[in-house]
């Protein structure tokens, strides 16, 4: 889960390196409310999904985790980094799907663990079945 939620990391990392250099209406990208927004909101996924993580491992420690906590942030997570990642390719614009800047890249990096983590509708069955005490699958 760390290592999906270090993905969402270098994405707000790259995005903001790249848009003082590029500009819209004379002033530079990053200086825009919509962008600054997106980083706020990328930096706040990031922050809530670390926390989850920290949370969930200690619980864990303590011998006091049950599996649907899993299933939650797995779920939560694997989700969190694909949506910060289309966020920072949609403030780069067209440098979001090239090579130098590695957008791309992650993107197919999360959709592959976004397979072998458990799809968010295997995690999503885990936790229905958690809420409702009946199980939909077998």
């Amino acid at each position: 889960m760390t290592n999906i939620l270090k993905a969402k990391q270098r994405q707000i990392v790259h995005a903001p390196f790249a848009t003082p250099s590029k500009s819209q209406f004379g002033k530079p990208l990053a200086q825009t409310q919509l962008v600054q927004l997106k980083f706020a909101d990328m930096l706040t996924e990031i922050t809530l999904g670390l926390q989850g993580c920290l949370r969930v491992s200690r619980l864990k420690d303590e011998g006091k985790l049950v599996p649907e906590q899993i299933s939650v942030i797995k779920r939560n997570s694997c989700g969190k980094a694909l949506e910060v990642a289309r966020k920072a390719r949609d403030i780069l614009g067209g440098n979001g799907i090239v090579d130098e800047y590695h957008i791309m890249r992650h993107m197919v990096n999360l959709e592959t663990v976004n397979t072998y983590e458990g799809t968010h509708d295997v995690h999503s069955l885990i936790l229905g079945r958690a809420i409702t005490g009946l199980q939909a699958f077998k």
